[in-house]
């Protein structure tokens, strides 16, 4: 893999863990203040998020995705910057809490289209599936490390101290993309995947070589979904991608929270759980980073949803904490193995001339999801109790798994 890439995910890992400090942070402020108000929180970040994401996509295959990320680690830093002065000032955490979340959803819908189009844009076909997985192995090891520095930090200095820390992470970041600031912003010059797309499937009108006038942006943000909808292996792997999102991604940053509030955890062991998912994560990304992915990547993740709706189950009657932490490793071991496969088959399958579009539309079938879930998840563990929502979590996924094994589109794929 190029050096370009190296460096560029080495400044990114480097924010990462600021960012999942400062998400576990707000999550543990936030279900102190019940579950309504901690789906509250994470519905501030998703619905902007899922408001703009297809904006997001278009000005990043238009402008560029590099200028894209430089102006939004910049924003970053001003946002947990403001955080950081307002949870110093501020008795009630709540208004802090939710326009940083609003903050967080509307740069992160510019921010993620354009860094998920990198690796496509950085690395040869060949590299695909073991640059994915070293970006996963970053995320997730900064989600390891992460959440139990920020409950270090929290406890020794407050919300404001995590987000002190943030803000310099991004600066380092930002530092980072600065100081490489490359040349050419467009795919990797061995990639040999689909470099565009049939007029059936998108506007002619579409900006290209021909020389045409340029749609709006509104317009142009549009093509992803129409690819998205008419692609056969596209569709469902998008479709098990939500329901993933849905399901599986609350666990980790609204149940677990909660779960530790109501068996009276303490924040450094509810990191610990949070930090097993992580590791599980990561294990499975070194892997794959080292001996490469499966030859099936729709079969492998499907298989590896179903090993984290198992954990979910787990996790869910693991009253003691070493089984809640080893239930944490399960979930994050399904989940990486889901992520390393799904991300490269959904990648790989998509034209050159709009990785970000399609990558914007992969963002939003995990945002719009959690726009319900989040709250549905919230009131329902106020109104039962965490444990039976983490059982019907686990039955979800645990059916999803298996409908997506006996699909054809995704049976059939391979590398």
């Amino acid at each position: 893999m190029p050096g370009a890439y190296w460096a560029w995910l080495g400044g990114t890992a480097l924010s990462l863990v600021g960012v999942q400090a400062m998400a576990f942070a707000m999550a543990w402020v936030a279900a102190g203040q019940g579950g309504r108000f901690a789906a509250l929180v994470l519905t501030a970040i998703n619905l902007p998020r899922a408001l703009l994401l297809l904006i997001g996509g278009a000005v990043a295959d238009r402008v560029g995705a590099w200028p894209v990320m430089i102006i939004s680690d910049a924003a970053m830093v001003v946002v947990t910057g403001s955080l950081a002065v307002a949870a110093w000032s501020a008795a009630d955490p709540r208004l802090p809490l939710l326009l940083t979340a609003l903050a967080i959803g509307i740069v992160d819908a510019f921010y993620l289209p354009s860094a998920g189009s990198m690796p496509r844009r950085l690395v040869p076909p060949a590299a695909l599936a073991r640059a994915m997985s070293a970006r996963q192995m970053a995320g997730q090891l900064a989600l390891f490390a992460g959440p139990p520095l920020g409950s270090l930090i929290l406890a020794a200095a407050g919300l404001a101290g995590v987000a002190l820390a943030n803000a310099a992470s991004f600066l380092m970041v930002l530092s980072v993309l600065l100081l490489l600031r490359p040349r050419v912003d467009g795919p990797s010059p061995h990639d040999t995947g689909p470099r565009e797309v049939s007029p059936r499937e998108v506007d002619p009108r579409e900006v290209g070589s021909s020389g045409r006038v340029p749609d709006p942006v509104w317009r142009a943000s549009l093509d992803g979904l129409r690819i998205a909808a008419s692609h056969p292996a596209l569709r469902p792997a998008l479709l098990v991608t939500s329901v993933a999102a849905g399901f599986l991604l609350p666990v980790s940053g609204l149940l677990v929270p909660l779960l530790a509030r109501e068996r009276a955890w303490s924040p450094q062991a509810t990191g610990a759980v949070v930090a097993a998912v992580a590791l599980g994560t990561a294990i499975v990304a070194v892997t794959v980073l080292v001996r490469g992915a499966l030859s099936r990547p729709g079969m492998a993740a499907a298989a590896g949803l179903l090993v984290s709706a198992t954990g979910v189950a787990v996790l869910a009657v693991g009253r003691p904490q070493l089984w809640a932490v080893v239930a944490g490793a399960a979930i994050g071991v399904g989940s990486g193995v889901f992520a390393t496969h799904i991300g490269p088959l959904i990648l790989a399958a998509t034209p050159v001339t709009h990785l970000a579009r399609v990558q914007s539309v992969v963002v939003l079938v995990q945002s719009l999801p959690l726009l319900l879930t989040t709250n549905v998840l919230g009131s329902l563990a106020d109104a039962v109790s965490v444990p039976a929502v983490l059982y019907a979590c686990a039955g979800v996924l645990a059916t999803t798994a298996l409908a997506a094994l006996t699909s054809p589109a995704l049976r059939q794929r391979s590398t």
